[in-house]
């Protein structure tokens, strides 16, 4: 039973970083492009934990791109607060 949220968070994600990308092409903004990014790596953090069974010890590994992830958005809000200060769009 517990596929099923699985699925649609991951369905959620990967719909999610398409539409990011999206605003991506309209826009050419690099923050569209890494949330994009960002939420696919969240997206493959859902299957990475689906495929192991939960007992497997190695399931912890899969949460490394979850944290990639966050830094990805992370870096990408400094990125357009910090060093787009000069520029006008």
């Amino acid at each position: 039973m517990i596929q099923f949220p699985a699925g649609a968070v991951t369905f959620a994600y990967v719909l999610a970083g398409v539409y990011f990308l999206r605003f991506w092409r309209k826009t050419a903004d690099r923050l569209f492009l890494s949330f994009a990014l960002a939420f696919g790596l969240m997206a493959l953090n859902q299957i990475a934990l689906s495929l192991p069974g939960p007992d497997d010890e190695r399931v912890g590994y899969a949460y490394i791109l979850r944290v990639l992830g966050y830094a990805v958005i992370l870096l990408a809000i400094v990125d357009k607060n910090f060093f787009s200060i000069g520029k006008q769009e």
